[in-house]
């Protein structure tokens, strides 16, 4: 009877220029203790400078690499089919004068946003009836009402995206993390069908 092993491979993982991909690295595995340290140490994939950004690791050949090395072997392919390897190249110290010029646009874009908010919602008129109901008394700027709302909406965006600078205020992602990470879970989702309908096409030739 064949010896079981189980590999369950990881969804996508970050790796440097050139380097060499293990089966350590994309995938845990279960199996008899005596071959884990093999199975650790494979070598499935060498990053070559002909590769982009990004290389689609198929399950199927992982299995067939195993079968060959170890044929008495029962592998058994669980979770994803497909690991995405984000080739990571080294990049360059963004100038300050760039990272100025792009907080200044964010900021300034931000700002007109509210504003632009606040005048669709006549939110100085909300504030001038709230201030009549609560002092009997006409004013056209109620400073009590307007500071403390101000520095209110500061605090709820920081509250909200959960950072403050580099800190993050709590345990629990913030927003834009959870949009991110689902932008690039469909990513890779993408780029692995995408490689399966290519493979095909040259099989099909």
């Amino acid at each position: 009877m064949a010896t079981p092993v189980y590999i369950r491979l990881k969804q996508s993982v970050y790796v440097r220029p050139l380097a060499t991909i293990t089966l350590g690295q994309i995938s845990r595995i279960a199996g008899p203790k005596r071959y884990l340290p093999n199975f650790h140490s494979m070598e499935i994939y060498q990053i070559s400078p002909e590769d982009q950004n990004i290389v689609v690791i198929d399950g199927v050949s992982i299995i067939d690499q195993i079968i060959q090395k170890y044929p008495n072997l029962d592998v058994e392919l669980l979770g994803p089919n497909q690991c995405v390897v984000h080739v990571e190249k080294e990049r360059k110290r963004p100038s300050i004068l760039l990272i100025a010029g792009i907080w200044l646009l964010l900021f300034v874009g931000a700002a007109m946003a509210i504003m632009n908010f606040h005048y669709d919602v006549s939110m100085l008129e909300v504030q001038q009836k709230l201030h009549f109901m609560l002092t009997g008394k006409e004013t056209d700027h109620p400073l009590w009402i307007q500071i403390p709302y101000s520095i209110g909406l500061g605090l709820g965006m920081v509250l909200f995206f959960n950072h403050w600078f580099q800190k993050r205020l709590n345990e629990e992602p913030s927003p834009m993390e959870v949009e991110i990470f689902k932008y690039q879970e469909d990513l890779d989702h993408y780029v692995a069908i995408h490689e399966n309908k290519e493979g095909n096409k040259h099989v099909d030739r």
